[in-house]
């Protein structure tokens, strides 16, 4: 057995939803288990695509501009911490 993860809810009727479509081989016998988040559980994994995006479009628009430095600076930033 091979495993996939993939993540999605539970509808009102108790059926499983998934976010995306798994990319098997159609009328594969599978065995599931679930992992339940309690409500207070933040996943990290669990951030919108959509704000995941958002959030890198103003690096993006910098890198566009030539508003970058070279990873040099970096390296020396981190040696001398």
């Amino acid at each position: 057995m091979k495993a996939v993860e993939a993540m999605g809810k539970i509808d009102e009727k108790g059926q499983l939803l998934l976010d995306e479509p798994l990319n098997i081989k159609s009328e594969s016998r599978v065995k599931v288990i679930l992992l339940i988040a309690d409500e207070d559980e933040l996943d990290p994994d669990d951030t919108p695509v959509e704000e995941i995006k958002a959030s890198l479009t103003p690096d993006l628009q910098e890198v566009k501009e030539g508003k970058t430095r070279p990873i040099s600076e970096l390296w020396d930033r981190i040696e001398h911490e």
